[in-house]
């Protein structure tokens, strides 16, 4: 039973740390902007920065959950808004994980403190959360070498449907948002998601460490006596 809520715990923080580096990145309006000034997305789309800076935001509030497809209208057609749609499901299942995960891992952590086991729970946390790097080291190869190939099988994955399949001649959503965007979101999502986890590890080292401190020292005590 303990061995499964560590598993649980260690599951539970990985998808908390994911999800707070891509809500950090998927709202942060210089990304956007940045991506609209280095490929000339004012001429592409026909928009003024202030334009596409105000479109962006109302993406965001969008996404959030906080306005409804009429925000989307004036700048949008059908397909790109019946996309939208499905973004806004995964965004709003993604905001309410984030808050099943951080409360399941408080839940867990506080199981073991109580019943005094804390060293145990930390040295779990230090070496179960390097599955994290494995696994972001294997995607961030295959990421490099063909990142629109797994863009696509992201596509595949998360809808039912091909909305996703824009027109760049004619979609104002992909004109606005080009793949090196995505690419370069999903390496500022990366760092920040590895930071969180190597924090969260150095933590629960430092810990461990101590546990180990004072045992030893409860032992060359006990020598002496």
């Amino acid at each position: 039973m303990k061995k499964l809520l560590l598993i649980i715990l260690v599951i539970s923080l990985s998808l908390f740390c994911l999800l707070i580096a891509l809500e950090q990145h998927a709202f942060d309006i210089s990304k956007y902007t940045n991506i609209y000034d280095k490929y000339n997305v004012y001429d592409i789309t026909g928009k003024s920065y202030h334009e596409l800076e105000d479109i962006t935001d109302g993406l965001f509030t969008y996404l959030k959950g906080k306005a409804g497809d009429e925000i989307l209208e004036p700048d949008f057609n059908e397909r790109e808004i019946l996309h939208m749609r499905d973004v806004q499901v995964l965004f709003k299942y993604g905001f309410i994980l984030k808050y099943i995960t951080i409360i399941l891992s408080l839940f867990i952590i506080i199981y073991f403190v109580i019943k005094g086991e804390k060293t145990a729970l930390c040295r779990w946390i230090y070496k179960g959360l390097f599955v994290n790097w494995i696994i972001f080291a294997l995607l961030g190869i295959g990421a490099y070498l063909d990142f629109n190939k797994y863009f696509t099988y992201f596509h595949y994955i998360f809808f039912t449907n091909d909305l996703w399949l824009l027109n760049p001649d004619t979609d104002l959503l992909i004109q606005m948002l080009p793949e090196d965007l995505f690419s370069s979101m999903a390496i500022s999502i990366g760092v920040s998601f590895l930071t969180y986890v190597a924090t969260i590890q150095g933590i629960g080292y430092a810990v461990v460490k101590k546990g180990r401190e004072n045992s030893e020292k409860r032992y060359k005590v006990f020598k002496r006596e």
